[in-house]
């Protein structure tokens, strides 16, 4: 069997892409995702792709149950037993504020008080034991809580990353009389100090661990009733891929699971047109999505805070996420200035143009206003909207306020979008020391193109690239992703004083752990790619830095070097006389899966001969100078190796794509568009 499927699951939408590398031969499915059962929507996919799932070599998937459950809040009842004293961790937190200002907010934890029980035991920093585990207590807890209806159960006790004995043996009483197998250990989600991070890691892992499990479930009967015999791998927000006979054991990993396998579907195509450093914009209809992937390595971060009193410290892909998509909507704030998102149109009403009942413009009505979206497909004859209609919205809202006219008002609406854009890619960049002129944007989803150039041209970004599909990305990121598991291990020492026996030894565990997990999984891999890192700061200082290590028998001063130059790239600040602080040691554990054929992800028989013959039309579209007749192109009909210069539209599918006036436009041997920009300014 050949056929290998990549099937992304999002809040509106259900992509799936299935590849026959014997045959050669894409096919793609576009479905509504169904929000009560998930799992009918993919196998509607797999229908509308022509696709018997026993005729599978492999199935690949990326979910939003979990990030959806912990938004909506539609998780398991959860009981937590802890230290004792220590019941309130979660709540207390980091003494923060829900809102900044003002002097009321509210914040329900994940697991209400009640539900949150205390046992006798305590062990001190190191992981010495100052008070014995008391074990009665332990069942008399577990017993309580399953009684009050608790399905998923928490163990959390103080110091468990230094010595996680009492928590293994909580569990293994608590397995006694629970009425199923949802407990989760603290110290194995998180084996970090700071225990209201690591209580709260485990409180979302427990959340959302019979959630996963069930929708994992129901998902395998029905491909088990279509024939599917093999394992099915699960995307987790570290962009690698878990099976699924064991990713509910640590579900937290596969929150924000959607992001993660958009970037890694930039880091694999642009790593295959010889771009490594690369800025990943994903632009949807609520929100817009920017990572950054540095000699092919996607960022990670543990530092995700899904929302207020909801910090993940687990290893996932860094992705800087605004409230800015084609669906957000412009208005006039209170102080009489125009804004632009983060309140969106969605899925319903959506935009005017859509014609399902929107009043409110949004991004997506000023590009239709001004040219770039083409009105004859969005107004088509069973949509009540007209142009009219639209520029008569976008006038009354904002354009009046302004004392703009319709034409100019949807400018600004494109103009204060694209800044709120640019910001994001910013702090992915210059915030954190790199200079975005060496990177190249890689845009995708279904408003990201339409956007891009001008983004790039705002920031001096020399190139970028069009995925073929770029409606699909995520559904291509999970075909392409490589198995990973990621582990952490607290130090917490001055560097100087550090047992460097001890950071070799921890080093190789974590490198047997991943060997040992992977090789039980039984997914087929070609290599193990190891990747150390470690979190440092200066001593005194709460944030960390995340420093590359170099191998798992790195040496004391290479440390240090690694942590100075980190230092200097974000700051562009030196600190000898301070001490670094050796906080955690990371490694993730890489099994690189065979190379996936993308090269027929367009249909080559669409193919022109010349870029002439790939016009459709033209029409006036609005550019920063102004109106200009631009030709309108169809993307699959581009021959492979053109050359063209903007302005240009061009259509396809899954998306629009804008190209500024003297930009220079190159279709690459596989369909992907390589744009160099035009800055908008000069040196």
């Amino acid at each position: 069997m050949s056929r290998v499927v990549g099937c992304d699951v999002g809040g509106t939408f259900t992509d799936l892409i299935l590849l026959d590398e014997a045959a050669g031969e894409v096919r793609v499915a576009k479905v509504p995702t169904t929000t009560d059962n998930q799992a009918i929507g993919v196998m509607a996919g797999l229908r509308e792709a022509e696709a018997r799932a026993g005729d599978l070599r492999l199935m690949v998937h990326g979910t939003t149950t979990t990030t959806n459950a912990l938004l909506e809040k539609k998780i398991a009842h959860c009981g937590l037993i802890t230290t004792k004293g220590f019941r309130d961790v979660l709540e207390l937190g980091r003494r923060t504020r829900p809102n900044p200002y003002g002097m009321t907010g509210y914040f329900e934890p994940l697991i209400p008080r009640e539900h949150r029980l205390e046992v006798a035991e305590r062990l001190e920093a190191g992981g010495e034991v100052v008070v014995p585990l008391d074990e009665a207590g332990v069942r008399q807890a577990a017993t309580t809580l399953a009684g009050m209806g608790c399905e998923s159960l928490v163990i959390h006790f103080l110091h468990a990353y230094a010595n996680p004995a009492h928590e293994r043996r909580a569990a293994e009483i608590a397995a006694e009389v629970w009425p199923n197998g949802h407990i989760t250990i603290g110290s194995d989600i998180l084996a970090e100090f700071r225990e209201y991070e690591r209580g709260v890691a485990g409180a979302v892992n427990a959340a959302v661990q019979p959630v996963l499990a069930r929708y994992l479930g129901r998902l395998g009967r029905e491909l088990a009733a279509d024939g599917y015999e093999r394992d099915l791998l699960v995307m987790q927000g570290n962009g690698g891929t878990v099976s699924s006979r064991i990713v509910a054991e640590h579900a937290i990993n596969t929150v924000m699971s959607g992001p993660a396998s958009g970037v890694m579907a930039a880091a694999y195509t642009g790593a295959r047109c010889g771009f490594k450093e690369i800025i990943t914009y994903d632009m949807g209809g609520t929100s817009s999505d920017v990572g950054l992937i540095r000699d092919g390595v996607p960022a990670t971060s543990s530092e995700l805070q899904l929302e207020y009193g909801m910090p993940i410290h687990v290893p996932m892909v860094d992705v800087h996420s605004i409230g800015a998509g084609g669906g957000s909507i412009a208005f006039i704030n209170d102080a009489g200035i125009l804004q632009v998102g983060p309140r969106s149109a969605g899925a319903a009403p959506g935009p005017i143009c859509y014609g399902r009942g929107g009043e409110e413009p949004t991004i997506t009505d000023a590009n239709l206003l001004l040219g770039r979206l083409n009105p004859e497909t969005l107004l088509a004859v069973d949509n009540p909207i007209s142009l009219d209609h639209v520029r008569q919205r976008i006038g009354a809202t904002v354009g009046d306020a302004l004392d703009l006219d319709a034409e100019a008002a949807a400018a600004a609406i494109l103009q204060i979008g694209n800044n709120r854009m640019a910001g994001a890619i910013r702090m992915v960049s210059l915030a954190r020391g790199h200079d975005p002129r060496d990177f190249a944007l890689f845009a995708f989803g279904g408003a990201g193109p339409l956007h891009a150039t001008a983004l790039a041209a705002e920031l001096a970004i020399p190139k970028v690239l069009i995925p073929a599909r770029p409606g699909i990305t995520n559904a291509i990121g999970c075909v392409v992703a490589d198995v990973r598991h990621d582990y952490v291990n607290t130090v917490n020492q001055p560097l100087a004083e550090v047992d460097m026996a001890a950071v070799h030894d921890a080093l190789a565990r974590q490198i047997a752990q991943g060997r040992e997990t992977i090789r039980g999984e039984g997914v087929e891999v070609e290599e193990l790619v190891l990747v150390h890192a470690a979190e440092m700061q200066f001593q005194g200082q709460s944030h960390m830095l995340r420093v590359p290590l170099a191998h798992a028998e790195v040496g004391r001063e290479d440390i240090q070097g690694a942590f100075e130059e980190a230092y200097y790239n974000r700051f562009s600040l030196r600190l000898p006389e301070i001490r670094a602080v050796l906080v955690t040691l990371h490694t993730a554990v890489i099994g690189r899966r065979a190379e996936v054929a993308l090269a027929s992800l367009m249909d080559p028989s669409a193919r022109a001969a010349t870029v002439a013959e790939a016009r459709r039309a033209s029409r006036e579209v609005w550019f920063a100078d102004g109106w200009r007749q631009t030709p309108i192109l169809a993307r699959d009909a581009l021959p492979l190796g053109a050359t063209f210069a903007g302005p240009a539209v061009i259509e396809q599918l899954d998306t629009t794509i804008v190209v500024e006036p003297d930009d220079q436009v190159e279709v690459d041997p596989v369909g992907n568009l390589l744009i160099t920009v035009k800055p908008a300014f000069r040196e």
